[in-house]
């Protein structure tokens, strides 16, 4: 490259490596508060994780930003800082539902970041118990998706088990093609019955169809991927970085908009930070119209529901649970004095936990 020309790149270059510096010494900086604030929450008996304070975090430096990052790449840098100061406080345990490489895996890293230890687990339910028996400090498990709904082992488990909810994260789901070789010399094709049909035009498409072999999850079909020549996998892009596949063809969803909501599980009710969400479960009984009078008490208090789902009750025949979602939290009024006269309402009513709203699709 001419002199002319390379002299402006090499002065930019130099200033960037100057940010740098600066950079390093802020978050080493950033750091040693972080592990300041950690001795205090120790000493305290305090829990590591805040999902509250890290609402607070975020919403602050997002309102600080003048651009061109944009909110949502900024917000995925905070996340990792936070997990990096986690971990000099002392390193949070999570429990995740496994193998590595599942989307609840993924979901868990883009929330948590790199720095935290994740149990993985076998089973939905043996998250709930990890958190309930003190082994690990949150869990995050699938609670719905956008195209199928809600997911029945985390809504029986909430029933019976009696957790937090702490906060929830919306991850978008990408499935790709994962393997070694070329497209054209896949004889097989593994992955859960559910992503085929989520992948079904694409499938056929390419005429792959033929070729589908269902197996238990996404992540197991990766291993198979990895350990057997001309066979591919559909799973996720941390399938790919844990079992080191190639994507022999990416997106390849038939809805680019699919979304699944997790909730993150706890023991400890955290405070409102201005934008929360409230999750409740009752059984409204069956007199006439004794669901219509619970829903009516969140009508006239002015609350807005954004979601209604029932679970039949394994105990008795034809008898129903109700998880509703409120905006708001639950210690403030008028949602308080609502959710009171509510329960009141109810021969089964559970205050599943106010938690932060989940701000963008990670």
């Amino acid at each position: 490259m001419p002199d002319n020309q390379d002299n402006p790149l090499q002065a930019v270059r130099q200033e960037l490596d100057s940010v740098d510096e600066e950079l390093v010494k802020l978050v080493n900086r950033r750091a040693e508060l972080a592990r300041r604030i950690g001795q205090t929450k120790a000493a305290a008996g305090l829990r590591v994780y805040a999902p509250d304070r890290e609402r607070q975090v975020l919403d602050r430096v997002t309102k600080l930003n003048a651009g061109p990052t944009s909110d949502r790449s900024l917000r995925a840098i905070y996340r990792e800082l936070m997990s990096a100061s986690l971990a000099l406080e002392r390193t949070p345990r999570i429990a995740v539902l496994g193998p590595a490489g599942t989307f609840s895996h993924l979901a868990a890293r883009r929330k948590f970041g790199m720095s935290v230890e994740f149990e993985l687990l076998s089973t939905i339910r043996a998250v709930f118990d990890e958190v309930l028996r003190g082994h690990a400090e949150f869990g995050l498990v699938p609670v719905e998706n956008s195209l199928v709904g809600g997911i029945g082992e985390t809504l029986d488990t909430l029933i019976d088990r009696d957790v937090q909810v702490c906060g929830e994260v919306h991850l978008a789901i990408h499935h790709h093609l994962l393997g070694h070789g070329p497209l054209d010399e896949v004889t097989k094709v593994y992955s859960k019955p559910e992503v085929f049909a989520q992948c079904q035009k694409w499938l056929d498409a390419t005429g792959l169809h033929a070729k589908v072999v269902p197996i238990s999850s996404t992540a197991a079909a990766a291993k198979r991927a990895a350990d057997e020549p001309d066979v591919a996998a559909i799973a996720s892009e941390l399938a790919a970085e844990v079992f080191g596949l190639s994507r022999i063809a990416e997106f390849v969803e038939d809805e680019p908009d699919n979304v699944t909501r997790f909730l993150i599980i706890g023991t400890a009710s955290l405070k409102p930070t201005g934008a929360d969400k409230t999750s409740i479960l009752f059984g409204a009984g069956h007199q006439p119209g004794a669901l219509a009078s619970v829903l009516e008490v969140f009508s006239r208090a002015g609350l807005n529901m954004t979601r209604i789902e029932s679970r039949p009750n394994r105990r008795k025949r034809w008898d129903y649970y109700f998880f509703v979602d409120l905006e708001g939290h639950a210690s403030e009024e008028p949602m308080a004095t609502a959710l009171a006269d509510a329960a009141h309402r109810c021969g089964f009513w559970k205050l599943m936990g106010a938690y932060p709203q989940a701000t963008d699709v990670v």
